[in-house]
């Protein structure tokens, strides 16, 4: 087929371009032109803003395709506008949700696709705008679907045949790791240094992370595949592991000596410093799982790049694009500082009132 990718140079994206021409497709790509990725030199490029129709439109005309991957949609005003686009003019549209369209924390684990999400609960407010954005974007597209799956509930002709994947947590080369605080490199250097690390909770909560190679092997699967259509898959970690293992297996891929793990609760962490707790407030803080079984049986979808291999991969692309800050280029040891002083008082109060 001919496949249409718009972003197709980002983590996911360019695995899916460079899977995409390993299996025999066709691929073009509508980028801003800003990021080079090691993608086959048999790809096609447009180059523009996909906010801008006039882009979209000559993407589609340049490309011609028979399929798009949206991986750059994140809002309902873009879907509708791609709908306008591309409708009637394709088979199938890919597009790229996530599983943040569900409530935190979830109702059960592990979460199948038909969990309600949170745009489908009254009453609930949604854990981040762009999680609510998605769901209302994965609806503008399910309504164009082309079958009797239509999210109108009717047997109307629709624009084309709507597959949603909704991955998680991925990582790769281009990419950067994951922490506490959010993505900020400087951890990894606190790592490597054997500075202590802030860890959310007891550590205890459940985290997966999955590599975008085996996430870029589902879009892959969806294209031209019938059993995908008016369907939507959870794509994510199968290798559930606690924030302490976590950190240690970022401490063992780097070599690094074992890591000095300070834990501080979720809530004073959210209370002293909020413009860096966002990720942890809406993600980190809680245990997940999804459910894979039905991407794995109608997508091919495969766990088969364990979290050491990969973000071993993963830490040495940062290191050979020198993208890794000083370790101090954060607060926090100040913040570790300020804890073990509070600890301390605490457990020596404690102490002096039980004598």
């Amino acid at each position: 087929m001919r496949v249409l990718l718009i972003g197709g140079t980002g983590v996911i994206s360019t695995g899916i371009t460079r899977q995409l021409v390993d299996a025999g497709h066709e691929v073009g790509c509508l980028t801003r032109g800003e990021t080079d990725a090691p993608v086959p030199d048999a790809v096609e490029f447009v180059t523009g803003d996909r906010n801008d129709q006039a882009a979209l439109e000559r993407a589609a005309r340049e490309i011609d395709p028979d399929c798009v991957i949206d991986m750059v949609c994140f809002t309902p005003e873009q879907a509708a506008e791609a709908v306008d686009v591309f409708g009637g003019a394709i088979e199938q549209y890919v597009f790229c949700s996530t599983v943040d369209v569900y409530h935190r924390p979830l109702e059960r684990n592990p979460a199948t696709e038909d969990v309600p999400r949170e745009s489908d609960l009254e009453g609930v407010e949604p854990v981040s705008d762009y999680g609510a954005n998605k769901a209302a974007a994965e609806d503008v597209f399910l309504a164009a679907h082309d079958g009797p799956e239509s999210v109108t509930g009717t047997d109307s002709e629709g624009e084309f045949a709507t597959t949603i994947i909704r991955p998680w947590s991925t990582y790769g080369e281009g990419g950067s790791v994951l922490h506490t605080f959010g993505n900020g490199t400087y951890y990894l250097d606190r790592i490597r240094k054997g500075k202590p690390i802030v860890v959310h909770g007891d550590g205890t909560s459940l985290w997966g992370s999955c590599h975008r190679d085996d996430v870029a092997r589902a879009f892959v699967g969806a294209v031209g595949n019938e059993r995908a259509y008016g369907e939507a898959y959870h794509v994510t970690s199968e290798e559930l592991i606690t924030w302490n293992q976590y950190h240690r297996r970022v401490a063992s891929a780097m070599d690094a000596p074992e890591p000095d793990l300070v834990h501080i609760p979720t809530d004073q962490l959210r209370e002293s410093v909020p413009d860096r707790t966002d990720m942890l407030e809406a993600h980190f803080q809680y245990s997940t799982v999804f459910d894979n079984a039905k991407a794995r049986r109608d997508l091919g979808f495969e766990y088969t790049i364990d979290f050491m291999d990969g973000i071993r991969r993963t830490i040495e692309d940062l290191e050979a694009r020198d993208a890794i800050d000083p370790w101090d280029s954060a607060n926090d040891d100040e913040l570790i500082a300020a804890w073990n002083a509070a600890t301390g008082e605490f457990l020596e109060r404690v102490g002096s009132a039980g004598k």
